[in-house]
Order: structure tokens, then sequence, then C-alpha cells
């Protein structure tokens, strides 16, 4: 927030509203308010399903953050969060109907639980109503059900959007298996066709295999304009055709055809004036629908055309016959041909030339009848949306469903042609009419869409003989007015003329009565009907026409019965034409069958009742449920008016469980209500229940009869609603009657049923078998009916017998089942009833779960079980204390082993563990003690302890999945209680000495410590909300165990002991546990340990105790355990512990001083476990690995160890096999010491050699040959291990190996990890890796930190800060020489290695100023501080980095900073003019630039500076110590002459033609210097010349400037002698020392202060010195060269030179380069001379300033020579490349 007024929400946050002002609230966020004493709490007004939406979404957006970070594709998240966004919107709002609210509290629900199981998150668990469900307050077995139901659904969700991405045929499947009803919705966009006339469209389905009609038609009339006849519906004219069952939707083909109806004249021709209004077939569009239908494709928005395809007319009117279009060549397609006909050969052919013409359509298929797609889907289906009904019923038969409709077909006729040349042009007009004649007005209807019409008129074809119309049209009349309607037909024939057509009437008229004469509906099919003239007047008559037959079927019928034959000249003749029509009935009160009919009329017929009632039970199904109530009723009526006898009553049962049977099939299911209804409203027989019982009890004694059993089973499926009537009956009867009138009758009917139920259970298994499962099923159906009029206590003790009358070895699963169903009903919840039906359970499943049972049936006890406690766990059952503890002694122990016996991946384990968990949590404190009072002995009770506490810690989370956290927290909670409740009995029974159990109480401890340290309980891993949430129900549980097993622990007492060490790890797991309050209670349990084993050692110690604490603490903190506080906490205490002991003050105090120490390492080791640097991992290992070296834990340094050099400590040369922990994982070979130790060596030797350590790999490979030779005599690996040797010889005179910088670091302030915090490190840098490079890098690992630009060291405020600085600057290794190597020539290559490996040492120069500075002579001042860095091992080693141990400061003052400056020009000078002689063919130019800047007098100003500075009277005067030094310095100038002369020479010997003037200007040049050197310093001579090398080496040997100390000595003795000619001569050879005078051979006079000079050991330290040098070789040089020059040599290049050599001769004539010459290098940024210059060892120099100080930055810095600046400018430097780094510039001090 900006403001202090201003609040930070989120989406979801409740805030109450405590005052609003006119434009802004006042609020608070909080929801509890505390005002005093007083506590306001605020109930937040959101619906609890809107503040679960802002719950989730808060949590969902934490994870979208995440996988955002992480880069995760987030975007199913993200349309599932904005989804439940605008539900919740929705909500909110307030505006949904609650019908609405309740379906988007569904999808909300269903969303969630996707998606938490999605995201990996808490499954919810909800009641039927879709609220949360509040463990408290409901039972556990509920619990367990919930979980599983709610997974269920997740997973079938799941499913469902697997299939929906990946199968759609099994999305059909799974659509077509789950509903029954479809509807499809039909939208017709346009139709494109050129009538000329106005036609009409009449669109169904088709199945063209059964070559039948499924829907009726949806009419659609157009216009001749091409437009619909309502303009309105332009481009939406939509049908549903609905009732579609998936059989119809599944048939193998289905089409949507239209019939195209042209209205107008009957020729389209210009001409006479022509008869209009005819209907005359114009054309046909089919389109097969059957992909739409099965599912396959399903596309609302896609518009499907439709080709048309037209029929000939005009030709074929003059000429009878026409050739048709390209669509069928071999066929004609004439108007003779009807319209079905037509489109059955389009769909054959699949061809249609429909030139553009056709319907667009869109079509959907949508679930569900009419009523619910017009709920579902009101965007789809509205008022204006016509409704095509199926041609027949649907799948499920809906009891609202009321319809009378009956389908008539004008199917074909023949007609004779009379008179007429030509057949006629037939027209059919079909009317209704009743008794009278009066027409029935718009009983008809052509076509869905509009109203019905009174009269309809056939299509008409054109002078065909057998017109074949097909046409069908619905005819709908009142139901009251069937029984006295019936259809009439009239044919008449059409003139194209109106003239004519004027004239023309009826030729024929035909009928047929809609209800027959004995009641029934007109039978579906055919009917050939007789055609009667019309010129008669009677025709047209009703009264008489009704008289005569309709049908020929009815002439057939008459004949038979008369005997007559019939007279076709009767009162109306008949004429010889022939017309069939079809019907079909759908009608909810119509009824075609005469044995159905005759029921509801059995008055009428008393005689024929037996045939009636048993004709009854063959009439189809649908018939009967439409007249359910008037069947129910005519049956009861039956019985009750022949209640004196007995007669019917067998065949009124009969019938009665034959319709309730029918009514339990799925078509008729939802009948059920309707029968129900019948049953509590309608049914009226009082004295039905003797009848029914009377019938029931004979087939029940009679059921060994065969000719019963079948009838008996069909009664016991039907039993639950023949108790129905029976109680209901009974009922009646006792509130008209009373109970005075028939005694017990009714009681004893029932009793006596029971006892033949028992009866007949008793029967051996293979008797009845099919009975008997029938009655277990069906029994206790009854169960809740019967209780309403018999006792319930009696009923409880009528079906425990009858449980108990069946063998226990038969129908077990059966048995269990029906008690289960017992248990499930009203009956069980009354404690009375519960008193006599709880034991039989309970002896039921003790028996089934009894050790020795064979085969108990698990599934089937579960549950039993599990329904009797959920039942128990009610609140509406009454007490229930003494069946808890009836369940507890019978079963618990049987529910514990079941469990235990079980596997945990049996589908039941579940179940049983909700079970146990539900008693225990059902038993109270007085349960647990009587439970344990029940063990007869002490050993019982500890059986029962042991195998409760190893359950309890193997099914602790381990068996319901880890997202039912309500379950699983549940679980928890009532095993805690179950815990602490048995921690009692321990402490009461086996605590004392004589009955201690030490196995007993270890599983105890066990146990607490798997219960605390269960992921389930440890709430910091979950969110803060959940957190919140566990806390609120539960508290943490952890701490109430953790605080009982400390109580536990000290109630030990002497018998701790047993437990150490054992329970060492498992206290530390307990104390790890980042709990404060826990830890502080549990880590003092160490402490008791250290005591206890202080106490009873024999040595008065702890170690057993402290090894093993370090070991589990190494495993427990690798494994992700503990943390910095747990550091602190646990030294804290253990040392305030041990101060106050008398005893363990001291070692107690170092202990938690050592863990401590051991806690650092290994958390920093944890903690850059992940990190990307390996140095930072490689750092921490090998830290903790010293940690372990130093305090010998050799098993635990053993089993950390991952390098095999480390390893080759461990093995011995030895046949001996490989101890577990040492021998490898890659694979399961048995190896010895020796092998193992011999396959190390290889390896490293491999490794060594890859990364060019040829010197190491030598010393390996001389340890390992001598093992070969002298031990192992394998002689063939000796000989490759010597070539080996040999090729890493050669590599080292001739490979080039680039040697890396050294750079120090320093990490400074809180904000890095303890193993790095406020420490410097030098590191060693890569192969050309430099500073700018390798700074860029170490940021990159820590992209928040700081880079210091000061060098000094920081002050408090950088290293307390909680950020993060680092320091970076280059050191320079020091040279430490082998001894084998001092006073000795070792050629360059062998040098070269040691001085950037096997070093320990660093430098680091900078200049400062003491004093006032001289402004003619600057280096009079010029001091400098060297800082030396000592690390803790040598490089290189295990790491790339070493922490720096000590750190030394010393000031090089200006006069010893003169002599090192000399001393390296002199050096520099030398191995040149080696190289120079040693290789002919290298470049000139380096030794001309270096011979320029020492001897030409344009530049000479150094010799001159240095006089001014330390030759003069004054400053030998003011400094007469430094005298010594002085003479060293004039003697180290008298040493360059030689050195200079061989120079000259060699530069003489290959200079060139363009060189000559340049080669005689440094002759004379050199002339003027030598005589004024020699003249001031003296004459030096060197015994023999540098630049000569014994011929016997082969290629170019470079001797290093090894002889430093021996030529200064010459320098010295020739000074001091004047006598060069006296020094011995020596061999300049490269095989020993070069030169080298002897000591005793010359007669020297040292003063002691000389003398003292020359003993410094700094001589020897400086023998080897290397100066870098740049060396760039080209590749053609290289070639050139001869091949034993090409490795040992390197030219130096002009380019590189021209860059130094403007600082050689213009700032520093005596600088060294800045590289060696096996380092070819690129010029790189010029930086300061510090970094360009390495400074000798000041080993032996007087230390001005030495202390330790704090790590320090500090730039490496060489001072320069004096100069004499010229007037001329210097020439540029080379070309700098940019550095993201500031150099830094140290001016003087």
């Amino acid at each position: 927030p900006s403001g202090e007024q201003e609040l930070c929400l989120q989406v979801g946050d409740t805030v109450h509203i405590l005052e609003k002002l006119e434009d802004t609230f006042s609020m608070s966020l909080s929801s509890l308010l505390v005002a005093g004493s007083q506590q306001e709490i605020i109930i937040p007004a959101d619906l609890p399903l809107v503040q679960e939406l802002g719950a989730t979404l808060r949590e969902w957006a934490q994870i979208w953050q995440k996988l955002y970070v992480v880069r995760v594709d987030f975007s199913p998240l993200c349309q599932m969060a904005y989804s439940l966004i605008e539900y919740r919107s929705q909500i909110v709002s307030g505006t949904l109907p609650k019908d609405d609210l309740v379906e988007l509290k569904k999808k909300v629900t269903a969303k969630i639980d996707y998606g938490n199981r999605i995201l990996g998150l808490d499954l919810v668990v909800r009641d039927e109503a879709g609220n949360t469900l509040n463990p408290d307050q409901t039972s556990t077995v509920s619990l367990f059900r919930a979980h599983e139901t709610a997974s269920r659904s997740v997973d079938d969700r799941i499913q469902e959007e697997k299939t929906r991405l990946q199968n759609l045929e099994m999305r059909r499947q799974t659509l077509f298996n789950t509903v029954h009803t479809y509807s499809l919705l039909m939208n017709l966009k346009n139709f494109v066709c050129n009538v000329g006339e106005d036609s009409e469209l009449l669109m169904s389905l088709y199945d063209p295999d059964q070559s039948e009609f499924i829907s009726e038609n949806f009419l659609v009339r157009w216009d001749s304009k091409g437009m619909p006849k309502e303009i309105e519906k332009l481009n939406n004219l939509p049908a549903l055709f609905t009732d579609l069952s998936s059989s119809d939707l599944m048939r193998q083909r289905l089409f949507l055809v239209c019939q195209i109806i042209r209205v107008g004249s009957m020729e389209l021709k210009e001409g006479k004036k022509q008869t209009g209004g005819l209907r005359r077939p114009f054309g046909v569009a089919v389109m097969d629908i059957t992909d739409i239908a099965h599912g396959k494709t399903d596309d609302e928005d896609k518009q499907h055309f439709i080709p048309f395809q037209q029929i000939a007319m005009e030709t074929y009117i003059r000429q009878r016959q026409l050739i048709m279009s390209p669509l069928i060549p071999s066929r004609v397609i004439g108007e003779n041909e009807p319209l079905t006909a037509v489109f059955n050969k389009v769909i054959a052919t699949r061809e249609v030339n429909h030139k553009g013409q056709g319907l667009f359509v869109t079509l959907k298929l949508l679930p569900g009848d009419l009523a619910q797609v017009r709920k579902d889907y009101p965007h789809f289906v509205d008022r204006s949306t016509a409704i095509v009904r199926k041609m027949g019923f649907p799948e499920i038969i809906l009891p609202g469903n009321v319809r009378n409709d009956i389908y008539v077909t004008l199917v074909q006729g023949e007609f004779d042609r009379g008179k007429k040349k030509t057949p006629k042009n037939v027209e059919v007009i079909l009317s209704v009419h009743d008794d009278e004649g009066n027409p029935m007005e718009k009983a008809i209807f052509p076509g869905a869409g509009y109203d019905g019409i009174t009269e309809y008129k056939s299509v008409i074809y054109y002078q065909v003989k057998q017109p074949c119309w097909n046409e069908t049209v619905k005819v709908t009349i009142p139901i009251e007015d069937v029984c006295r309607c019936h259809l009439r037909v009239m044919f008449r024939h059409r003139s194209s003329q109106d003239s004519r057509d004027k004239s023309e009437k009826p030729f024929g008229m035909a009928f047929v009565r809609l209800m027959r004469g004995d009641g029934t509906t007109l039978r579906d099919g055919r009917h050939e009907l007789i055609v009667y003239k019309v010129d008669v007047k009677k025709a047209e008559d009703a009264k008489v026409y009704l008289t005569l037959p309709a049908t020929w079927s009815e002439v057939e019928e008459k004949e038979k019965q008369t005997g007559k034959q019939f007279h076709h000249s009767g009162v109306i003749p008949v004429t010889k034409d022939s017309f069939q029509i079809a019907t079909l009935t759908c009608s909810t009160k119509l009824t075609q069958n005469v044995d159905l009919l005759g029921l509801l009329n059995w008055r009428s017929n008393p005689e024929d009742l037996d045939q009636i009632l048993q004709r009854l039970m063959e009439v189809e199904g649908g018939e009967i449920v439409k007249f359910l109530q008037d069947t129910l009723d005519a049956l009861f009526s039956i019985m009750m008016e022949t209640s004196e006898k007995d007669t019917y009553d067998t065949l009124v049962f009969n019938a009665l469980v034959f319709i309730i049977t029918l009514i339990g099939d799925i078509k008729f299911q939802h009948f059920n209500p309707v029968l129900e209804t019948y049953i509590t409203k309608h049914f009226s027989a009082t004295l039905a229940y003797m009848k029914l019982t009377g019938v029931l009890n004979y087939y029940v004694g009679h059921a060994e009869e065969p000719v019963l059993t079948e009838r008996l089973y069909a009664a016991l499926k039907a039993l639950k609603y023949l108790f129905r009537f029976i109680v209901q009956s009974r009922v009646l009867y006792l509130r008209f009657y009373g109970n005075s009138e028939d005694g017990d009758a009714f009681l004893n009917s029932i009793r006596t049923l029971f006892l033949s139920f028992n009866t007949l259970m008793d029967r051996p298994l293979d008797e009845g078998v099919k009975i008997k499962g029938a009655i277990l099923k069906y029994l206790p159906s009854i169960i809740n009916d019967i209780q309403t009029v018999f006792d319930p206590v009696e009923l409880s003790v009528l079906l425990a017998k009858f449980i108990e009358s069946i063998p226990d070895s038969q129908l077990v699963r059966q048995k269990l089942s029906c008690m289960c169903k017992m248990v499930e009903s009203d009956l069980f919840r009354q404690p009375d009833c519960r008193d006599v039906l709880l034991p039989l359970v309970t002896d039921q499943l003790s028996g089934q779960l009894d050790d020795h049972s064979s085969k108990p049936d698990y599934e089937a006890c579960v549950q039993l079980l599990s329904t009797v406690l959920d039942n128990l766990d009610r609140k509406d059952v009454g007490p229930t204390r003494a069946h808890v503890q009836l369940i507890m002694e019978r079963l618990l122990r049987r529910v514990n082993r079941t469990v235990i016996s079980m596997e945990r991946s049996s589908p039941l384990i579940g179940h049983y563990l909700a079970c146990m968990t539900a008693v225990l949590k059902q038993m109270d404190d007085m349960h647990y003690a009587h439970y344990i009072g029940t063990f007869k002995t002490r050993q019982d009770i500890m059986d029962f302890l042991m195998e409760t506490f190893i359950m309890f810690k193997d099914l602790m989370g381990n068996v319901f999945p880890a997202d039912w956290m309500i379950m699983n927290l549940v679980q928890m909670q009532v095993f805690l209680r179950a815990i602490n409740q048995y921690s009692d009995v321990l402490n009461m029974y086996f605590l004392d000495q004589a009955h201690f159990e030490q196995q007993l109480w270890n599983n105890y401890f066990h146990l607490t410590v798997a219960f605390l340290t269960h992921k389930t309980l440890q709430l910091e891993s979950f969110s803060q909300e959940k957190r919140n949430k566990i806390l609120n129900k539960y508290g943490d549980m952890r701490k109430t165990i953790g605080f009982k097993m400390r109580d536990m622990w000290y109630n030990l007492g002497p018998h701790k002991m047993k437990f150490i060490p054992a329970m060492v790890g498992p206290i530390l797991e307990v104390t790890l546990v980042p709990e404060p309050e826990l830890r502080k209670a549990t880590i003092p349990i160490f402490f008791d340990m250290m005591q206890c084993e202080h106490n009873f050692s024999p040595g008065r110690t702890f170690e057993t105790f402290e090894n093993e604490l370090i070991t589990k603490l190494d495993q427990e903190v690798e494994g992700g355990q503990g943390d910095e506080q747990y550091k602190v906490l646990l030294e804290k205490t253990l040392l305030e512990h041990c101060r106050r002991h008398r005893y363990l003050s001291q070692s107690g105090e170092e202990l938690a001083l050592l863990l401590s120490s051991l806690l650092e390492n290994l958390l920093a080791y944890r903690t850059i476990t992940h990190d990307e640097s390996p140095e930072h991992r490689m750092s921490c290992t090998v830290n903790v690995l010293n940690f372990y070296k130093e305090k010998k834990r050799e098993d635990i340094y053993i089993r950390s160890v991952r390098w095999r050099h480390l390893l080759l400590k461990v093995y011995l040369w030895s046949d001996k096999q490989c101890a577990s922990h040492l021998i490898p994982r890659d694979g399961e070979h048995v190896w010895t010491q020796q092998e193992l130790k011999e396959r190390l060596f290889q390896e490293i030797i491999c490794y060594l050699d890859k990364g060019k350590m040829w010197e190491k790999a030598i010393e390996l490979g001389k340890q390992l040959a001598k093992m070969h030779e002298s031990h192992m005599f394998d002689f063939m690996e000796l000989s490759q291990l010597l070539k080996k040797q040999a090729k890493f010889y050669e590599n080292i005179m001739h490979a080039m190996r680039p040697q890396p910088e050294y750079f120090a670091v320093g990490y400074y302030g809180l904000g890095f990890p303890s193993f790095l915090r406020n420490k410097m490190f030098i590191y060693r840098g890569k192969e050309y890796e430099w500073l700018e490079d390798f700074s860029l890098k170490l940021l990159s690992q820590f992209p928040n930190a700081v880079r210091m630009t000061s060098t000094a060291p920081p002050g408090d405020n950088i290293s307390n800060s909680s950020g993060q600085y680092i320091q970076c600057f280059t050191v320079k290794p020091v040279l430490t020489v082998p001894h084998q190597f001092k006073d000795k020539g070792v050629p360059e290559q062998i040098l070269n290695y040691y001085r950037t490996n096997e070093v320990d040492q660093f430098q680091y120069s900078r200049p400062f100023r003491k004093g006032e500075k001289d402004p003619d002579n600057e280096f009079a001042t010029m001091w400098i501080e060297r800082t030396t860095y000592i690390t803790a091992y040598r490089f290189p080693g295990i790491l790339k980095w070493f922490e720096v141990k000590s750190v030394s400061v010393e000031e090089i003052s200006p006069l010893e900073n003169a002599i090192e400056t000399m001393e390296m020009a002199n050096e520099k000078l030398s191995n040149l003019v080696q190289q120079q002689a040693c290789d002919r063919s290298l470049s000139i130019n380096p030794l001309s630039m270096m011979l320029s800047g020492i001897v030409d007098p344009a530049v000479m100003g150094g010799f001159s500076n240095y006089e001014k500075a330390f030759f003069t009277d004054t400053y030998i005067q003011e400094h007469p110590a430094d005298h010594d030094r002085i003479e060293v310095l004039k003697h180290l100038i008298a040493l360059q002459i030689p050195l200079l002369a061989d120079g000259i020479r060699i530069h003489g010997e290959k200079t060139t033609e363009q060189l000559k003037p340049l080669h005689n200007r440094l002759v004379t040049c050199f002339q003027d210097l030598r005589e004024k050197v020699e003249k001031h310093y003296g004459v030096i001579t060197l015994p023999c010349s540098l630049t000569e090398r014994k011929k016997s080496r082969v290629g170019s040997v470079v001797m290093p400037y090894i002889l430093s100390s021996t030529l200064r000595r010459m320098s010295t003795v020739s000074t001091l002698s004047n006598a060069s000619s006296g020094l011995s001569s020596g061999s300049a050879s490269s095989d020993g020392p070069s030169c080298v005078s002897s000591h005793e051979s010359v007669p020297v006079s040292l003063t002691p202060s000389e003398a003292s000079v020359l003993s410094r050991s700094e001589e020897d330290n400086r023998i080897a010195r290397k100066n870098r040098k740049e060396w760039s070789v080209s590749k053609s040089q290289k070639q050139q060269r001869p091949k034993s020059l090409q490795l040992g040599d390197r030219r130096l290049t002009l380019s590189l030179f021209q860059g130094v050599s403007s600082q050689l001769s213009l700032s520093n004539p005596l600088s060294p380069l800045p590289a060696s010459p096996h380092t070819p290098r690129t010029p790189r940024t010029p930086r300061s001379s510090s970094t360009q210059r390495t400074a000798a060892t000041p080993a032996n120099h007087r230390t001005t300033c030495h202390h330790v100080i704090p790590l320090l930055k500090i730039r490496l810095f060489t001072p320069p020579l004096p100069m004499k600046i010229e007037s001329k400018p210097p020439p540029p430097p080379p070309k700098a490349r940019k550095s993201m780094f500031p150099s830094y510039e140290h001016p003087p001090q």
C-alpha cells in the first residue's frame, strides 16, 4: 500500500464493513476483533461455496506463479481459474434462479475437484448437496465412502477429459450407455432451387436398410420467389427430432431426407389456363447423418449442403418417357416413380448432379428428451422450434408423457381408367368424420411446424395406373372422440386444364373406423380398403356406408362367421379399384390389445375371467403401463368382489407379480413413482392382505413343487411391492375396522411366512438354491414396511432366527449381504431391536474373520461391519455404548489381525482400516480400560500391544491416498488417542523391573517417532491456508505425541541404557522436526542419554552415544532434515545442561561444539547440493570429508568419498574381499582389494593424462609399475605402463600446457552461505581464463551480489550486512623449486609445471609512497606493499579453490624494489638470448627491441635515476644499513654488460641488410654503455657463454635463469677481485648448472655484510623464477621449424612485442614479458604494469611490516624502473578490448 489508509487485498478476502461514508468505506480485514475481554466474531456473509472459491483461487494462484517461474505450461490452470472466477461472479450476483444455482454449484465443485487433482492438491469431500463435509459431524465410515465417491468422480472426469481429447469413439460409447433418449436439432438455413411455383419441403429421418421412416415430417412452405412463406424465419427454421433412442441412432445407416412438392399447375408451361393448387412431385434431397447420429462428428456451427435431385416432368408428360441428365445414366427417373423410390436410388448411387441447388442445414445431437433438452439447451430450443415426434414411443416411457397420435400413410392404389384412354391423374383426399358424417376440424397434420387441416390432398402422379404415394400424415383427435370417428378417403381425377377439372367429380370412396367393434383401436399395419362408387347419393351418407365393411379383411371375417358371400352390388356398389393405407397408433390412452381390454371390462364377461387373467400376462408391457392404474383397480376389484371364494386369488396374485416385475424393467423404471402413488393414494382393497399373504404362504410352503418354483421366484422378486400392498391393505383395514375383527390372523400369517422361510433355508444347498438366494436378496426389502404393522422386536427375533436357520457354510456372501440390508433398515436404529440383531451380526462376522476360517468373504464382511459402525455413529439411534463395547470385544482384535494379514495392495485394506478407525473413534476411556481388562494374562496384553504398535506404524498414512487429507488426519487423530491410552497400559503393566519388556517399549518408541515424523503432520510443508485449517481442526498432534514420548522416556529410569544407542536415531528424528516447542522438549533427552551412558559405562564416557549421534545426524541432514535454528538450539541446550553437570561439563561442551561444527558443514553441503556451481558443491563435500577424517570416522568418510585418489588410501594390495561399503555399485562382481586398487590406479592415471598432469601420472605409474614388477609379476601390463610413462615424459618436453591464472576472491556479508560467509579463497582459473571472464562467471552465480571496487579490507558494516559483496583480483603463485632441481640446470619445459602447480603461496603487490614525493626522482619514495596468502591445501587439488588460512603483509623498500627489477630484467634478457641462440629461425625483432630499450642512450635514463636515488652520498649517509644492497644493485647493473654482449653478438649474426643501421647503432651505444658501467661498477666476464649447449642434447632446451644466485655471486666476486680471468671455467651444458664458479677456487674476501647478502635463502628461491611471456606462433612458422624445435620453442611475433616495446623503451626498459614461452595468447587489453609482471619472492627480505591482516584485495603491481622522459610522444598502445569491469589504479600513497 502506498499510504496508511489503504488495505492490501486479494481476491476472496473477507472484508468487514464497519462504517459507510458518503463516497468511501471504512473497513477492517480482521475476522476477529478484540475489544477488552469481549470478542466480536465476524461471520462472512458469503455463501460457503463462495468462500471455498476464494480459498481455492488463492491456492491456485500460488501454484500458477510457481509454474510461471519454472516456465511450465500453465494454460490449463489459467483456463480453470478464469472459469472459477466467472462462476463466482455469477453466484455472488444473486440473480440466478434456484435450479440454475444448484446446477452451477455442481459445475463449480466438479471444476474445483478436478483442478485440485490435476494440481496435486487435497481431495475435497462433499455431501450430496455439494457442501464440504465436516469430519466432526460425519461418521468415519461415511467419511471414507465420501472420499471414495469423490475420488472416483474425479477419476471419471479425468478419464472423460482424456477420452474427449484422445478417443471420440469411447466418449460416444459412454454417452450411449448412460443416456437413453436423444434429440436431433436441425436448422434449415436456406433452400436454393428455382422451382417457379410455391413448394413444400417435407423433411424426416429415414432408415434405408429397413425402408422405413423413423420420424414424422417437418413441413416448410416455400414461395415462388425462393423465400420461406414466413419471411421472419429466413435463415432460421429449426426443428427438433425428439424421442430418439440409442437403438435408433445406432442403426447401420441413417439419412435425413427431404421431399420437395411443387404446388401449382399440372405442367410448368405457358398456355391455356392451367388448373392450380395441384401438389406435384418435384425432387428430393438426401444427406447421410450416420456419423452425426453416432456422435463421431459434432460441429453445431458447420453448415451442411444437401444436394437437390429434381425429377423429370415436362417432356414426360407428352412422351411418357424422359432420359434423365447425368445423375443416373443407366436409369431413368421419371415422375411416374414415387419420391420414395427416387431418394432410395439417390442413396444407393451417392451421385447427384445438383448444379449448385440444394439445402443448407446445421445439425447437432442433444442428449435427453424434449423436457430435458428445453432445460439444458434453452439457447437452441425455444418456442419457434418445431417439435418433430418419433413415429413410435421412446425407449423409456415417462408417466406424464400423454400422447394420442394415429399416423396414417397413403400407401398405394390401383385404379381402372374407365372410359379414358389413359390412366387417371388420381388425387386422394383424406378427412376425419364422426358417426354423423360431420368432419373433424383441423384433425390432420401433414407435418410438424404447421397447424392441422381438415382435409388432406395427396400428391398427383400424372397418368399412372398404380400410383405409390407413401405419404404420411398425423391424425390427432380427442381421446373421447376416437370411438365415434372414422377416416374417409375420396378419390378424384384431376385435369391439367382448369375448365375440364372443374367438372371432375370424385369417382371413389373408402373409409375405415378408428376403433373396432370390440373396443380396441385400429390395428397397426396395412389395411386393404374397399373402394366404393360415389355416383350413388348414399355414398356420402355416413349412416349408410358405416354399416358396410371397410376393409377386405372385415369381409373375410364376416364371411367366415355367416358363411354368406359378400355382395359387391349392395347399397353402395364396390369398384374394381384397390387402395391401401397403413396406420400406426402412438397413444397412451388407446389400446389395440383385446386381452387388456377384456380385463378392464371383466364384469361384462365374468365367466371368461380365468382366461382373461391368464392372457393378461401375455400382453406387451407398454400397453399395461399405459393403463397401470386401471389394470390394478381391475385386479383388486376381482380379488375383493370374489373375497369369499379363493377361486381367482392365485391368478390375481400371479397377475400382480407380473405387473410389478414389468415395472422393474429398465424401460418402465420411471413408472415406479406411479406404482408408489397408486399404493399410497388410490389403493383401497382392505382385505387384500389376507389373500396375498395366503397365496405367498402357500407358494413358500410348497416350494418343492416344480410347478410353483418359478412362480415363487417371480413372487420373491416382486416381494417389496407385494408387501407394500399387504401392509397398506392392513393399515386400511385397521383404520376402518380396528383390531377386533381378525384377531391375530395377520400376525400369525407373518410368523408362518417366516417359519416357512426358515424351513426352506435349512434344506440342503442343492435343493432350491435359486429360491434361497432370492429370499436372501429380497426379504430385507420388506422390513421397513412390515415393522409399521408388526412388533419391531418380534420382527427382529424372526429375522435373527431366519439368519440362524441358514447353515454356516451355505450362501455366505448372500447371507452377509442380507444382514447388511437388515442393518441399513430402520429396524437397526431402534436400541431394542439392535439388542437382538447386533449379537447375531457380531457372531457371524467373528466366525468369518476367525483365524481358522477357511475362505472368509472379506468384501461382504467389511461391507456389513462398515454399515453397522456407520449406523452406530448416527445421532438418532439412541444409546450405543453397550453395542460399541460388544463390537470391541468380539471384533476389534479380529479386524486388527485381518488388516495385518492383508496385502497392502488389496482394494479392501482401506475399508478395513476405516472400520478399525471407526471402532477406535467410538471407544471412550472406559471402553479402553474394559478392553484391557478382558485379557486374562499379562502375556496376552503384551501380544495385543505388540501387534497393535506394529500395525499402527505400518498403516499410518500408507493406506489412504496422499490427497485424502481429511481421512488421513482423522486416522492420525484416532491413532494418537489410542497410543496415549496404550501408553498408560505400558506404564501400568510393563515398567517395573520384574515385568519390563524391552521389545514392547522399543516398538512403542518407534511407533511414536513414526507418528511424529509422518508427512501428513508436517505442517511446515503445507500452504498457510492448509496449515491454519489443520491447526484449527486438529491442533499440532506432533507436540502431543512428542511430549508424551518424552515423559515415557523419563519414566524408563534405569532401563534407559537398554535403548542406547538404538534410540539415538529415532529421538534425533523427533528433535529435527521443525517445531520449536517440540525441539525444546526433546533435545534434553540427548543429555539424558549422555548422562546415562556416562554413569553406566566402565570408562565413564558417552562414546557410543556420540558415535551413533554423529552417524545418524549425517544421514538425517543429508536427507533434508535440520536447519540453522536447530544447530543453535542443539548447541545452546546441550551446553546449558552439560555446564551444570559436575562431570560432563568439559566433555559435554566438546561434544556440543563438535555437533555444531558438524551441522554447519552438513547444512552448507546440503544447501549447495543443487547449486549450479560444481566448485561450491565440491568445497562443501571436502569440508565434510575433512571433518570426518579429523574425527576418525572412517565408515562415514568412506561412504561419502566419491574420489578415486582418496579411496586409494583405503584399499590394500591384498587378495582379501572388499568390505561391502567399498565395493563399487556398477555390478555384481565380487572384487578383491588388489583388483579394485589396480583399477583405481588405471582410472586415475587416465584422468591425469586428460588433465595434462603428466608429472602426477608418472608418479602413480611408478608405484603401479613397482607392484607389477615385484608383486604381481604382470610384465605385459608393465610394458604397457612404461610405454605410457615414456609418452608422458615426451609430452612434458614438447606438449603445450597453458598456465592458469589464480584469483583471490572474498565473500563478505551475511547473505552468503555459511561456508563462504566473510572468508577469502584462492581460485585456480581455467585455461586462458582472465579476470574479466572469471568475475563475470562468479557474479552470475550470485546475481544479487555487489562487486567491490576497493581492494581494502571491508569494514564491519559490510561484513555484518545482510547483503552480498564480492572482492576479486589476480594473484601470482610463488614458485617452490623441488629439492631435486635446486642449483641444477633444469630445462624450462620441466620447470614451467612448478610455476603454477604444487603451490600454496600467492602474492599480491601494490605501490604506495612514504614521505614527500621527490619531484626530480619519484623512485626514491616508491614502496611496495606485498601481501602473501597461504591456502589450506596445495594447488591443484580436489577443488579448484581453497580457503586462505593465513595472510602476511610486508613492505618492500624502493632500493629492494630496484634490485628485484634489475634481477628480473637480467633474467629476461638471459632467457631471450638463449632462445635466440638455440633457435635461429626465431624472429630477431624481440631481441632488437629489448637491446634497443636497454643500450640506446636516447631512452637510457634508468641508471642515472638509480644513481640519483640511491648512489648519492646523502642517501648512503641517511641509510647506512642499505650499503650492502646498494652494492648488490651495482653488481646487477654490471652483470647486464656480458649478457648484452652475447645478445649483440647474436643480433649481429642474424641481422639483415635492412637492420644493419639499427645494429650499428646498437653496437655504438653498447660501447658507450660498457665503458660507463665498467668504469663505475667494475668488469664481469662470464666464464663461458650462456648460449653454448651440449651437443648430445636433442632439440632446443632453453636453460632458465636458474643461475641467478650464481650470476650474482660471480658479479660480486668479479667486482671485489677485479680479476675475471681467475675464475674457473665450467661447462655450459644443460645437464647441470651452467657457468657455475667454484667457491673453493676463488680466493674471495667477503665482509660480513656481503656474506649476509649472499647467504640469503632467497637466492635459491629465485633460481627458477618464471617470467610470463606471451608467445604467438604462426602455423607456417611452426611447420618450418625442425621437429625437435616445434614444441620446445615458440616464435615471438613482432605485433605483440611492438606493444611491449613501447613499454620497454618508454616506461619500463627492463620489464619482463608477461607470459611464459609455452602460453600462446592473443594481444589483450593493456593493463597496468602490475598485471604484466611477476614479483620476485621476498623470502629473505627484511620485513618492515610483517603481520597477519584481514583478507585484502590488492592489485599486483611491480613498479617501473627509473626512466628519462623524452620529448617525443610514445607510440600508441595496442588496441584495447572493452572490459565490463573497471581496472583499478592505485596512486602512490
